[in-house]
């Protein structure tokens, strides 16, 4: 057995050097294919791939990878052929991949849209990262449905996040893990503004929340923001969600047209709410 190339190939996996590992592990699976190593070669190599988004050599690495082990029993080979599926819109094998996991999915052809609960995604941003609430709509993809600060990202965008939580968030007695950003999968439309509003009540600002989110928009006090170093961030952390009275700085998501006839709305329903300096964000 190539002990010399097994040896080249963890050693470039140590420095990161995915290309090189990529390739050497490729090599020793097809000069060893009988060999007891060979599926975790195959797993290396597509995992690899992924980690260099090579997205096409981690799809026929990955269904080769898949193809070595047992189905059903959370094999991470099926995982990473999910990914990689995904991100190809190989739909058919998106579905095979998660099923042979061991996810149930409800029945269906082409793009996987279904209801996989809330989590938390921690975004890939130009001056660094933040973590925002989403809806999972498959086992690696996510909709943003809070408002990023990043002058680049958008509410309603759908992002490919990873598989390893890295972090939590508890709010009450939940707890939803954080995951990774691997790319921006979809874009959203939606332009981020802010707003003062003077609300009399907590529930003034709840209902402005719930007016925007029944229109599929966002309405977000900017008080729920919070800053934290990258260590607190990636641990636990608990989250509150602060509704108070007063007049304080709130979040938007919408198209500009409909903005101010729904803000009007939103202070006509009860004395003493207003709103006054409606702008884009960024």
């Amino acid at each position: 057995m190539g002990r010399e190339r097994l040896e080249q190939a963890y050693a470039a996996w140590e420095t990161q050097d995915w290309k090189t590992a990529a390739e050497l592990l490729e090599v020793l699976a097809a000069d060893y294919p009988d060999h007891a190593g060979c599926p975790a070669w195959l797993f290396d190599a597509a995992l690899a791939h992924k980690f260099r988004r090579d997205w096409a050599r981690a799809y026929s690495m990955g269904v080769r990878a898949a193809a070595r082990v047992q189905r059903g029993v959370q094999e991470p080979a099926y995982w990473n052929l999910g990914i990689a599926a995904t991100v190809l819109g190989e739909w058919a094998t998106a579905r095979d991949a998660w099923q042979g996991f061991g996810i149930d999915l409800a029945p269906g052809d082409g793009e996987i849209v279904d209801d996989f609960g809330m989590t938390c995604v921690r975004l890939d941003e130009a001056d660094g990262s933040e973590v925002v609430w989403a809806r999972r709509i498959c086992p690696t993809r996510a909709r943003v449905v809070s408002i990023p600060t990043a002058s680049e990202r958008r509410f309603g965008e759908i992002v490919l996040h990873d598989g390893a939580p890295n972090g939590e968030r508890v709010v009450g007695d939940q707890t939803f893990p954080v995951f990774d950003e691997i790319l921006l999968w979809r874009t959203s439309e939606l332009s981020s503004w802010t707003v003062t509003v003077t609300v009399p009540a907590p529930g003034d600002l709840e209902d402005l929340v719930d007016l925007f989110d029944a229109r599929g928009l966002c309405a977000e006090p900017a008080a729920n923001t919070r800053v934290l170093c990258r260590c607190c961030s990636e641990g636990s952390v608990t989250q509150e969600r602060v509704v108070a009275p007063g007049t304080q700085l709130v979040w938007l998501a919408g198209p500009a047209g409909l903005l101010d006839g729904l803000l009007d709305g939103w202070r006509l329903a009860a004395l003493g709410r207003a709103w006054a300096d409606l702008r884009p964000a960024h």
